[in-house]
């Protein structure tokens, strides 16, 4: 990813630098247990470590590979280069390059899954805050873009809170299923290298050997993971579209915090713009761009092929650094988002009164009206207030088929506001406990 969507931790995880040194890793704990089996010498084991506090040129890796054409080989060959040709001969015994392309892959996933799964605590914090900042803010609730009846400004954020929850847990499962090595050597039968090496590098790795792999670990892990960051992805653009709906000139119940010397438009100076959550509805796109290719991963030749290589070289880097920065960038809207109780109430009073029409329509069928007339009496009335900008309760009032199933005081009892906000406290402990 460009600098401009990238925070720094997660782009480390995915530096050059940072590669090498997971592959030396492996490779080092992987002569520690072959010395332990008696397979190769121990001081051999021994000496591979003298690289441990080496920095790996890169840029000699590079011009390796440029000859050999072969990444793993160039590696090993800058290894040899480092500690020494006798001491070297055995690393890399037994192995194939999957073992140490594979298992460095998903250590830079679980790295990666452990920074995003801090970013959705942080995010879920905020989240948390505002609902019980805003519970009891009454704003209407609106299906398809209509006015249906009135919700809270706290229920919002709390249904955000429980949908990110969620994907708190996904990440964590998806966590746990990519956390596997395998250091099971060519077409993954161990016939050149023991089992147990395979359990102590996993070990020293913090993951868990994979139960059967091929020449390579299967790649349906792969396509779980990355297809939780794409419901993450789609969770973010979920709240930022909700955000920016909020902040249109006409709605105007909530808006991103503008800045002291922030500009809006090149033209036009009143302009304050939601670029933030429209930023994030365009990072939410590219990180959703890479589940079908890893899906389409899963399917691979036999014991293996390389054509999920090159897509995991780009979506494993680019998705989980978008992701981070979204994640980051969201949970910042969130802390600062400028809320507007007095304008909720207003845009709910637009059609004075309009909103509580479900509330009349069951009234009158608990009088002894049909459904169906009930349905007519109440729509007959709500059209005047859309069409004439009228008053519903005084329509109500007026119309003398209402009067005759409903007293004066039974209409107005239909138009008090705390009847919809009543098991609020019910939804909340539902969704953050007791």
């Amino acid at each position: 990813m460009i600098p401009r969507y990238s925070r720094p931790e997660m782009v480390a995880i995915w530096s050059p630098e940072t590669k090498f040194r997971i592959w030396y890793e492996i490779e080092a704990h992987a002569c520690d247990a072959q010395a332990d089996l008696g397979v190769i010498p121990k001081a051999n084991a021994e000496a591979v470590w003298k690289a441990k506090d080496v920095e790996f040129d890169v840029a000699r890796i590079d011009e390796i590979e440029a000859v050999t054409k072969h990444d793993v080989i160039a590696f090993l060959t800058h290894l040899a280069e480092i500690i020494g040709n006798d001491e070297a001969r055995f690393v890399h015994q037994g192995m194939t390059s999957s073992d140490v392309l594979d298992t460095c892959f998903n250590v830079q996933l679980v790295r990666a899954a452990d920074i995003l799964i801090k970013d959705l605590e942080g995010l879920l914090a905020a989240l948390k805050r505002r609902a019980l900042e805003h519970k009891d803010t009454i704003r209407i609730g609106r299906s398809h873009g209509i006015h249906a009846e009135p919700t809270t400004m706290g229920l919002t954020f709390a249904r955000f809170y429980a949908e990110m929850d969620r994907n708190l847990s996904r990440m964590r499962d998806a966590r746990s299923e990519i956390a596997t090595g395998a250091i099971s050597g060519a077409v993954g039968t161990f016939a050149n290298i023991d089992p147990a090496v395979e359990e102590h590098v996993c070990d020293k790795l913090g993951l868990v050997p994979e139960p059967i792999s091929t020449q390579v670990i299967p790649r349906d892990r792969h396509a779980a993971f990355f297809a939780t960051l794409g419901v993450i992805a789609s969770s973010v653009e979920n709240i930022a579209t909700e955000i920016r709906h909020m902040q249109r000139t006409e709605v105007l119940e909530a808006a991103e915090f503008f800045s002291m010397g922030q500009k809006g438009s090149s033209a036009m100076p009143h302009k304050k713009n939601p670029v933030l959550t429209e930023n994030l509805t365009g990072l939410a796109r590219l990180v959703r761009m890479a589940v079908v290719p890893a899906m389409e991963n899963v399917t691979l030749w036999h014991e293996r092929d390389i054509s999920h290589s090159s897509v995991e070289r780009n979506i494993g880097p680019d998705t989980t650094i978008t992701l981070d920065f979204a994640l980051s960038r969201l949970t910042g809207v969130i802390d600062k988002l400028l809320v507007y109780p007095q304008n909720m109430l207003d845009n709910m009073n637009k059609f004075p009164g309009l909103v509580m029409s479900q509330r009349v329509l069951l009234a009158l069928t608990q009088a002894g009206v049909s459904r169906e007339d009930a349905y007519r009496l109440v729509q007959r009335n709500a059209m005047k207030v859309w069409d004439h900008r009228t008053d519903f309760r005084e329509e109500l009032l007026a119309d003398e088929e209402v009067r005759a199933a409903l007293s004066e005081e039974e209409i107005n009892e239909k138009f008090d506001l705390g009847y919809h906000t009543k098991h609020v406290d019910t939804i909340f402990a539902r969704v953050f406990g007791e």
